[in-house]
């Protein structure tokens, strides 16, 4: 059932106490840990009925939901309907937990929000937009952004979900600074920051600290590298460098950053393929078992945790 603007909100109050997300805050005081969340895209434009069956394979209960070109389990949810797609998840014991838009921008995600709400999903998970300015107009432009978002931020509290922006390459959010502002002035409960480490330095220790900078404000974290980067056919070994554990970023002081901030949000163990809209892997027991080498690799690092 989805949460009630009421319920939202009382989270909400509980998270500027606790340094918390408006969720999972139970979780994080009994200690902290990874909550996994499989996105649909690593299986690119496979059927929904396909990719059901992996997600407790990773550990994981619910599901983010892309559209294409990386996914197109988000166009099956329209084609075949909100009842029918949701009875579908029920069968494999699945929740929806996210959807990914950025297909539509964030000013236009206001019926995505209610969707999400309708179905009990947390996040939905959009881009900023585009800055050309220099150093001294960031916060400025962070500013400005922030205000235009006021009526979606307004629509995810009123739906009871968090519209969580992500830092992205040649976008506003960006930059590590841009970050830290949109954190600080991006107010509202229904904003949040979906955290790549893909699109930031592979400076583990300076990650470690932006995460400890950002604090509540971060929704979703996606379990992520630069490796090689994903916008070029490269040999398999390279690409799966986007992998936590495939490549060479020191996970530890990013999950030390996430438990010093007390962290209960969703794990997306992630990367991008190329060309976009294929699985990871040729089979889906392989691309599962790659995200499971990967999840291994983070349940090691959380050993290491101080």
């Amino acid at each position: 059932m989805a949460s009630t603007r009421r319920d939202f909100l009382k989270y909400s109050a509980a998270t500027a106490a606790a340094a918390t997300l408006p969720f999972g805050a139970a979780e994080a005081a009994a200690g902290f840990k990874l909550d996994y969340i499989l996105a649909s895209s690593l299986y690119g434009q496979l059927p929904i009925k396909d990719i059901l069956p992996e997600v407790a394979k990773v550990g994981a209960t619910h599901i983010d939901i892309w559209p294409k070109s990386h996914g197109s389990q988000r166009e099956e949810l329209d084609a075949m309907g909100e009842e029918a797609f949701m009875a579908l998840l029920a069968e494999h014991n699945v929740k929806l937990g996210m959807t990914t838009r950025y297909d539509l921008g964030p000013f236009k995600v206001k019926d995505e929000l209610a969707l999400a709400g309708r179905h009990g999903a947390r996040i939905v998970i959009a881009g900023s937009t585009g800055f050309k300015g220099d150093a001294a107009a960031l916060k400025g432009a962070v500013k400005d952004f922030v205000e235009k978002l006021k009526p979606m931020a307004a629509a995810a509290e009123e739906a009871g979900v968090v519209l969580g922006i992500e830092n992205h390459g040649n976008a506003l959010i960006n930059e590590p600074d841009s970050l830290r502002y949109f954190a600080e002035l991006a107010t509202s409960p229904g904003l949040g920051i979906a955290y790549a480490p893909y699109h930031l330095p592979s400076d583990a220790a300076l990650q470690g600290q932006l995460i400890r900078d950002i604090g509540p404000k971060l929704c979703h974290f996606y379990a992520w590298e630069h490796g090689y980067g994903s916008h070029k056919p490269m040999p398999r070994a390279r690409e799966m460098q986007q992998l936590p554990g495939f490549g060479q970023l020191d996970f530890v002081p990013l999950l030390q950053g996430l438990k010093d901030i007390n962290y209960a949000g969703w794990t997306s163990v992630f990367m991008h393929p190329t060309p976009r809209g294929i699985p990871i892997m040729p089979t889906i027991p392989e691309s599962t078992s790659a995200l499971n080498r990967s999840k291994d690799y983070l349940e090691d690092c959380l050993k290491q945790l101080k």
